[in-house]
Parts: structure tokens; sequence; C-alpha cells
């Protein structure tokens, strides 16, 4: 048996032990037909690189192609060359129901829409600016704005969210959902909030013990040096393990940029 999987439309990913190789075509078929999967993937070592691309092999199918729907959104998405964490499925939903309607929204990861989509879709947000380095999930992302209906009020970017143009002191809220940690960005959200201040949503990796209170001061830490305002306590929360000792966290933080 797996000592971990996860499903993601017709494509399962599973964790094996190396020891396992001779009997992964056989383990795989047997998942295909309990499951009724199309595909199934072994997972090879952590994401990997900046892009964070999963590290997978197949052992059963060939078609990694898949949707999976949360909510009623809807992503497309190829699941041995992009990552779509299970684990985040709370967060998702959240990302829509923090929206106040009307508001205008940044994303400065936005991969294939997991902020973007529930943003514009469930949150309702006039605009929401959705920037994406890799041409891959680019396109999904694209494809997947197109596919729940909210094209008219995304904005898709494809490009390095650091230098990017994107309009000054003009979002209300800001996402940055990048892992092992998006507090460096920091600084590039604040030139985007509104002067009078907006909310960032700001993911990074902890020590479990004490991880949420060790999240917020690193980044009420980062937002005085970068000269902000921080307007209200930073609420952090904790959204799964990551590795042995380590927690993934979220901090939201409302903050007013510096002048």
């Amino acid at each position: 048996m797996p000592s971990g999987y996860q499903r993601m439309g017709r494509v399962l990913l599973l964790r094996l032990p190396e020891r396992y190789r001779p009997y992964f075509p056989l383990l795989g078929a047997a998942w295909r037909e309990a499951l009724g999967v199309a595909t199934v993937l072994r997972q090879v070592g952590p994401v990997a690189g900046e892009l964070r691309e999963p590290r997978v092999e197949c052992i059963a199918g060939s078609e990694t192609e898949t949707e999976v729907v949360e909510h009623g959104v809807r992503w497309r998405f190829d699941a041995a060359r992009i990552m779509f964490a299970a684990g985040n499925r709370t967060e998702r939903q959240r990302a829509g129901a923090l929206i106040a309607p009307g508001e205008t929204v940044v994303d400065l990861f936005a991969g294939i829409g997991y902020f973007a989509i529930p943003a514009a879709g469930p949150g309702r947000a006039a605009r929401v600016v959705a920037v994406e380095k890799n041409p891959l999930a680019h396109r999904y992302l694209v494809e997947n704005v197109r596919r729940n209906d909210v094209s008219p009020r995304v904005d898709c970017v494809l490009g390095e969210n650091r230098s990017v143009p994107l309009e000054a002191h003009g979002a209300d809220r800001v996402f940055l959902g990048y892992l092992p940690d998006a507090i460096p960005w920091l600084p590039r959200a604040l030139d985007l909030l509104r002067t009078e201040g907006g909310w960032v949503h700001v993911h990074t990796v902890a020590d479990a013990r004490g991880a949420r209170d060790s999240a917020a001061r690193a980044v009420e830490s980062v937002a005085e040096r970068a000269g902000a305002t921080i307007l209200g306590p930073p609420w952090p929360r904790e959204v799964k393990p990551y590795g042995p000792g380590r927690t993934h966290v979220v901090v939201d933080a409302r903050l007013r940029p510096g002048r």
C-alpha cells in the first residue's frame, strides 16, 4: 500500500518505495481499476526549482492532463508538469471568501489560477491581475479563467513579477502564495497597495513550534523595514505540515505603504 496518495481528477499521485519498482506496473494497473483513474503517477521527490515543478514518473496510463473541481471552481492542468497541492484546498476556498465585492486584487504567483479565479468568481472582485512567469502554467491560467467565465475581470500577465509593469498603488489586496517563502516579495506588494492601505496574504514556511508567531513577526519586521504602517495585528494561520518539523503558514496583514 502507498504511504500517501492524492487524486486529481482522472490522475492519481502515489508515494511508493523504490524497492517496489518491479511491481510498479502491477500496482499502477490495480489502482487504475480500483479508482477508475486514467493515469497513475509516482512521486519521485519534492517539487523542484523556482517554478515549483513536480518530480514524478508514470507507472500506469499516459494521459496526465486532468481537471479538478473544488467549490464550483474548475482547474485544468498537466499533473505531471504542474503542482496542485490538495493541502491548499481550504486556502483556495478562503481566497474567494476574503474578497469584498468590487475590490482590485493582485496575485503575484498566480500559477493556474489558484487564488485569482476564486477572487474573481466567488469573491466577485472587480479586477484581478494574475502574474505568472511559467509559460505552461500561464497557458493553463488563461484557459482556466475562460472555463470559469471570469475573463472580463482577470488580466493574465506572463512574466517575472518583480519587473513586469503593474499599476502602482491600485490594489486593495495582494496575494503572495509562494513557498517556501514569499516574505521577500512583501516590498513589491507594498508598491501595489493603495496609499490608504490594504491587505497582503503572505505564505511562508516556519518551524512547527511557534510557527504562527514567528511567521507574523517576520512579516511585521520586513513591512516595517520597507516603511509600511501596520494597521492591525497580523493574523497568521497554519495551512498544512511542510516536511518534518515545518509548517506552511499564511499571514494576513493589513498594511499602509510608506509615502
